[in-house]
């Protein structure tokens, strides 16, 4: 009889393992769940990201030279003074670009730079003279 009682122990023993067990897998997987739930979410405040290739590289650029140029700003966003010294340095970034992909680019991604770097120059020098008038 004492021989039947330790083989019950140890399936009581197995069961509440088991029972442990199936509740820490439930925890993770509901913990994941959650996870890939505000990851959801999240995404869909956002929207869709665009496709990462050279016109997007260059879209980039551009947007952060015309918010370092304070000529456009983040929706609720307070405008801001301009930081030449940052918009010089998002216009560099996209001459490094024009010059180490020369010879490289569709005739479409040519004309994209070059006008795009056109446009951010002409821009700089109207901030920069704006902000001369104004001292």
């Amino acid at each position: 009889m004492a021989e039947n009682e330790k083989k019950d122990e140890k399936k009581i023993i197995i069961d509440e393992d088991w029972k442990q067990q199936a509740k820490k897998e439930k925890e993770v997987l509901e913990a994941k769940e959650e996870a890939e739930k505000q990851q959801g979410e999240q995404h869909n405040r956002r929207g869709a990201l665009p496709k990462g290739d050279f016109t997007a590289l260059m879209s980039m650029l551009f947007t952060q030279t015309l918010f370092s140029l304070g000529l456009i700003q983040a929706k609720g966003e307070e405008k801001r003074e301009p930081d030449l010294a940052l918009a010089k340095y998002n216009i560099d970034m996209l001459e490094a670009l024009e010059e180490k992909t020369k010879g490289n680019l569709t005739d479409d991604e040519k004309k994209t730079l070059t006008g795009t770097l056109n446009e951010l120059r002409m821009a700089y020098v109207k901030v920069m003279e704006s902000i001369q008038k104004q001292e």
